[in-house]
C-alpha cells in the first residue's frame, strides 16, 4: 500500500513468510464433524436448552417452507471447531439463505480447503515472529484485489478462487511462489465453496488490521474494504427480505455479528422494509440475565450479542429472541440434527 502522508509507516518488505504446509496446526480433517457422524455424537444438554434449540429448528423449517430468509452469522470458532461440514449440508439443503462471518471465519475455511488443516499453534509461533506469516495468505489478498477490480464481494471472491479455475489461475499468477501450494486439496470441506456453488451468499465483514492477511506485503486495505463493503450491502438486502418473517442466527460472535445486524436492520426499516415476526437466536457460552439488558451498572448490559440479538431487535420488530447457552460443539450439531429431521 502506498502512503504519501507525513508520518512514518512500517515497511512490509521486511516481512518473511514460509509455506503454509510447514506450519503446526491444531485442527485436521479428522477433527471435522460430518453429517454421517451426527447420530453417533453424544449430546448432553439441559432440557431447557434442548427445548430452545427445537423451537429455533422449527422456526427455521417453517421459514424456509414459506420461502423466507434464514441468515446465519458465525464467528471463526464454528469452523475451527470442525462444524463446517454441517453448515455445508444446511446450505445444500437450502435451510440457510445467507452465511456471514468475520474475515477470520473465511481464513480458517480457506486453510481447510487448501491443506485440510487449520488453527495455527499461536503460542508456538508468536515468539518466533512467525504467527500469521504463512505465504499462501497472499492468495486471499490477491483474490480480493482481483475481486475488487471486478466489483465482487469478499466472500464471492474467495469462493470463486476455490471453485473457478480461470479466476484461480489469475490469483496464482499474481501471488504464488515456487514452494507454495498451488491447488485446493479439500474444497469439499469449504463453506465458501459450498456457498459459491449453491448460489448462496457468503458475506465477509472485515476490519483493518484485525486479520493475519493484513500482516503481509500483499495487503490492500482498499480492496479489503471495498469487497467487504459490498458484502455488507448483500447482507442488508437479505435482511430487508424479513418483512414477512424469517430467522437470524448469531453463533459465537460477540461484537461484529450483532453490530452489523443492528445497522442492517435499521437501514431496512428506514427504507420501508420493516421486519416483522422474526425469530432471532444467539448461541454462546456466557450466562444471560435479561434484567441486565437495561442496567448500565451490570456487566451483561455491555454484551452486544445478548442486548441486540436476543433483546432489542426482536422487541422492536414483534419478534422472539432466544439465547442458547452452551458449547457450540454440542448446541450446533443438535440444531443441525433437528433441522434435518424436520426437512427429511
Amino acid at each position: 500500500m502506498d502512503y504519501k502522508g507525513k508520518y512514518n509507516v512500517f515497511d512490509t518488505s521486511k516481512i518473511n513468510t514460509y509455506p503454509l504446509s510447514t506450519r503446526s496446526n491444531k485442527v485436521t480433517l479428522e477433527d471435522l464433524v460430518r453429517p454421517a457422524d451426527i447420530d453417533e455424537l453424544v449430546i448432553d444438554l439441559p432440557e431447557k436448552t434442548r427445548g430452545e434449540i427445537e423451537a429455533i429448528a422449527e422456526a427455521i423449517v417453517s421459514a424456509r417452507k414459506a420461502d423466507r430468509p434464514v441468515v446465519l452469522f458465525t464467528g471463526a470458532h464454528l469452523i475451527k471447531n470442525g462444524l463446517g461440514p454441517l453448515l455445508i449440508e444446511l446450505v445444500k439443503r437450502r435451510a440457510v439463505t445467507l452465511v456471514a462471518g468475520s474475515a477470520a471465519t473465511a481464513i480458517h475455511d480457506f486453510e481447510l480447503a487448501l491443506i485440510g488443516q487449520t488453527s495455527e499453534n499461536v503460542p508456538d509461533a508468536l515468539g518466533k515472529g512467525r504467527f500469521g506469516m504463512a505465504g499462501e495468505f497472499a492468495y486471499i489478498n490477491a483474490a480480493i484485489s482481483l475481486g475488487d477490480e471486478q466489483r465482487f464481494g469478499y466472500g464471492e471472491s474467495l469462493g470463486k478462487m476455490i471453485c473457478d479455475a480461470a479466476f484461480r489461475e489469475l490469483v496464482l499468477a499474481s501471488a504464488a511462489k515456487d514452494d507454495w501450494l498451488r491447488s485446493f486439496e479439500h474444497p469439499e470441506v469449504s463453506v465458501l465453496a459450498a456457498c459459491y456453488e449453491n448460489d448462496t451468499p457468503f458475506t465477509v465483514h472485515a476490519g483493518i488490521g484485525t486479520d493475519v492477511t493484513d500482516q503481509h506485503p500483499s495487503f490492500d486495505g482498499r480492496a479489503k474494504g471495498g469487497c467487504s463493503g459490498r458484502d455488507f450491502l448483500i447482507y442488508t438486502e437479505k435482511i430487508a427480505g424479513l418483512v414477512g418473517g424469517g430467522v437470524i442466527l448469531n453463533i459465537g460472535s460477540a461484537v461484529t455479528g450483532p453490530e452489523m445486524l443492528l445497522k442492517a436492520i435499521s437501514m431496512a426499516a428506514n427504507s420501508g422494509s420493516i421486519p416483522k415476526n422474526i425469530v432471532t437466536a444467539d448461541f454462546d457460552l456466557r450466562e444471560y440475565r435479561p434484567e441486565a439488558m437495561s442496567d448500565e451498572a451490570a456487566a451483561g448490559y455491555y454484551f452486544r450479542d445478548q442486548k441486540s440479538i436476543v433483546t432489542r431487535i426482536p422487541q422492536a420488530f414483534a419478534g422472539r429472541g432466544f439465547y442458547v447457552q452452551g458449547n457450540q460443539k454440542q448446541t450446533f450439531p443438535l440444531l443441525y440434527k433437528m433441522i434435518v429431521e424436520r426437512v427429511s
